[in-house]
């Protein structure tokens, strides 16, 4: 069973169902909830759910409506709310967010004008290419426009996690396969040269890009992510009070924040501990072949030291991920060339929460490495920077303006992902301190 249609091609009606359904998931997601929940900055470092909102439709005005068809800005003031440079996440609660009525209003306006823009660029007519014929090769423009909004509903997910009183409570629930039982072993990957970033047709972010040559070591790599029961351990020795687990700044944090768990983990009135997925509180022993997840990059350096073992850097985890040695090539997924589907990863949302190891052994690499797409995206030891010869496009806000050192790599996608956005060379990229995020890690040897 297939999660999504075959990928966006300039097809009029392809493009047309594939705007309608991305929608359709981000009004489904927030239905349930209040205007005072929408409205409310949860935490600080999550905007209010109506800012989300918002940009989403800012962004596809921007993009389809103003640049395509050089049309004035339906609504001028919106330009300036809903851009995150200006306004920074802990700001955006202070700030003249409109009604629901108002932006139900918008964005039925900019998508009536963007499904005008996109007749236009199918038909190769009138102003469609907003100056950049490159834009809408092969839809370039509305594909990316629909992965933001995608994007952005896991960010949105992320924030109904946080919700306490009461707790998101979703409409429906994808059940889960269960788990192999399997132990977790190390699989060795072999030293050498592989093509590292996207390399077929169709769309994929400038950060992907360029594909090049990139040679590592002789390494081994977990087959499996670090479960709930695995950081256990870590957690009742005491993992979080021994400083000489944790670098400075990783020390620092936990101090500040007061960690002593992962973030979805709460102990009961007894004193054991649960783990939560939106509105599903289980006790953690029910829990502990899942992949642990909402812990920081620092959380995850820590139970490494632990261990005796290493986060991948991002080559490491790209070639066990993606890399065909018998073929020689690199796979854009890593079961190989066939779209994501519910036997072959956890992607898509509707789940809610991660599934058991050793649940997709139909997803698994060349090297026989399991789950590297879905179920929790995958800390790794790498700083976000371009590729070997790295061009920006079609702006530098995507990625460009994050290069450094401040943000770390993660890999693979998460539960929370739309299968379009799981490439198995999408790169995202986050502080090492964040824990909202449903990011987990793998471990590495050598």
């Amino acid at each position: 069973m297939k999660l999504e249609e075959p990928r966006a091609t300039t097809d009029l009606q392809a493009m047309q169902r594939r705007m309608a359904d991305v929608r359709r998931r981000t009004l489904d997601l927030i239905a349930v909830l209040d205007a005072p929940t929408l409205r409310r900055q949860h935490i600080p470092i999550l905007s209010p759910m109506v800012w989300d909102v918002g940009h989403i439709g800012n962004f596809e005005e921007q993009w389809l409506v103003q640049r395509l068809l050089a049309a004035p800005p339906l609504a001028a003031h919106y330009q300036r709310l809903f851009d995150p440079v200006a306004n920074p996440r802990p700001t955006r609660a202070g700030l003249a967010l409109p009604t629901g009525d108002e932006l139900r209003g918008y964005l039925g306006a900019v998508r009536e004008r963007a499904l005008e823009a996109l007749t236009r660029s199918a038909a190769a007519s009138g102003n469609a290419d907003g100056g950049d014929p490159r834009l809408v090769e092969d839809a370039y423009v509305f594909e990316m426009v629909i992965e933001h909004e995608e994007q952005h509903q896991e960010t949105l997910l992320q924030c109904m996690q946080v919700l306490d009183d009461p707790p998101y409570a979703p409409t429906q629930r994808r059940a889960l396969p269960p788990g192999s039982g399997a132990t977790n072993e190390a699989i060795e990957i072999a030293g050498g040269p592989f093509v590292m970033g996207w390399q077929r047709d169709g769309f994929a972010y400038d950060n992907e890009l360029p594909p090049h040559e990139v040679h590592v070591e002789r390494f081994a790599i977990d087959r499996f992510p670090v479960s709930n029961g695995d950081f256990l351990a870590f957690v009742e020795d005491a993992g979080y009070r021994r400083r000489e687990l944790w670098s400075d700044a990783g020390w620092a944090f936990r101090e500040q924040d007061g960690m002593e768990a992962p973030r979805n983990w709460r102990r009961d009135e007894n004193g054991a501990w649960t783990v939560r997925y939106m509105d599903q509180v289980l006790p953690l022993a029910q829990a502990l072949d899942r992949p642990v997840i909402h812990v920081c990059y620092w959380e995850a350096d820590a139970y490494c030291r632990w261990a005796g073992v290493r986060l991948p850097t991002e080559a490491e985890w790209e070639k066990a991920a993606l890399w065909d040695p018998a073929r020689g090539v690199a796979r854009p997924w890593p079961w190989g060339e066939e779209p994501p589907s519910i036997e072959r990863a956890n992607l898509d949302q509707l789940a809610f929460a991660p599934a058991p190891l050793g649940a997709y052994p139909q997803g698994g690499s060349a090297y026989g490495v399991e789950q590297l797409v879905g179920d929790m995206w995958e800390w790794t030891s790498t700083d976000f920077d371009g590729y070997p010869g790295f061009v920006a496009y079609p702006y530098d806000d995507y990625s460009k303006t994050w290069f450094g050192t401040d943000y770390k790599v993660l890999r693979g996608s998460s539960w929370a992902t739309r299968p379009r956005v799981a490439r198995g060379t999408f790169r995202n990229w986050d502080f090492a301190i964040r824990r909202q995020i449903f990011a987990g890690f793998r471990c590495v040897r050598g």
